[in-house]
C-alpha cells in the first residue's frame, strides 16, 4: 500500500471513530435539535391574517406513531429522521407566497438537512455494527415501516393542502403551526420516554 493509502485509511478510521463518539450521544443530540428547530420555526412564524382561519385544516398528526410500548431508542431516532426529511420535502414547495424571512427560511432548510445528514450516518453506523438489525414483521411490514408509513401520509395531506390551495400565504401559515404542532408533539415524547 503506498503512503497515501494508508493515510486515506487512517482518516477514515478516525472519522468513523469521531462518529462513533459523536453517535453515542445521538438522544442528546435529538432533543436538542428538536428545541433548536422549534425555535427557528417560531421565528419564521408571522401573525396569522384573520381571513386564514377560514382555512384551518385539521391533519390528523399520528400520534399513536409514538405511543407504541415496545419503541426502542433506534425506533425515536428513525421517527425523528422521517419526520425532518418530510418537513425538508414540504418546504422545498413554492414557498415564494409565504411572507416569510426567506433569509432564515434557507437557513431553515440548510440546518434542517445537516442535521438529518447526521443523523442518517449515525443510523447507517448502528446497522453496521448492530449484529440483529431485523425487526419483527407484523404483516410482512415491520411496525417502523408501517410507522413510517403512517408519517408519509401525514405529509402528504399537508403537501396536498398546500397544492390545492395554490400555495397561499394562508394555506403556509397554517402549514407552519402544523409542521410546530408536530415537532412539539415529538419534544414532548422525548421528554417522557428519555426521564
Amino acid at each position: 500500500m503506498t503512503q497515501c493509502s494508508w493515510l486515506l485509511l487512517l482518516v477514515g478510521l478516525s472519522m468513523t471513530h469521531i462518529l462513533s463518539q459523536h453517535c453515542d450521544s445521538l438522544n442528546f443530540y435529538l432533543h436538542k435539535i428538536t428545541l433548536q428547530t422549534l425555535m427557528q420555526l417560531r421565528e419564521m412564524r408571522t401573525r396569522i391574517p384573520v381571513e386564514c382561519f377560514t382555512e384551518i385544516k385539521a391533519f390528523e398528526l399520528p400520534k399513536e406513531i409514538l405511543l407504541d410500548t415496545q419503541l426502542v431508542e433506534r425506533d425515536i431516532q428513525t421517527i425523528f429522521y422521517e419526520i425532518s426529511m418530510q418537513v425538508i420535502n414540504v418546504f422545498d414547495q413554492n414557498t415564494f407566497n409565504s411572507a416569510w424571512d426567506k433569509k432564515l427560511l434557507s437557513q431553515f432548510q440548510m440546518e434542517l438537512y445537516e442535521k438529518a445528514e447526521y443523523l442518517k450516518e449515525c443510523l447507517e453506523e448502528e446497522n453496521s455494527t448492530s449484529e440483529d438489525t431485523r425487526e419483527k414483521r407484523e404483516g410482512g411490514m415491520s411496525s417502523l415501516q408501517l410507522r413510517n408509513l403512517e408519517l408519509r401520509r401525514y405529509f402528504n395531506r399537508i403537501l396536498k393542502f398546500l397544492k390545492d390551495k395554490k400555495y397561499s400565504r394562508c394555506t403556509w401559515e397554517i402549514v407552519l403551526v402544523e409542521i410546530i404542532r408536530c415537532f412539539l408533539y415529538l419534544e414532548q415524547f422525548q421528554r417522557q420516554y428519555y426521564k
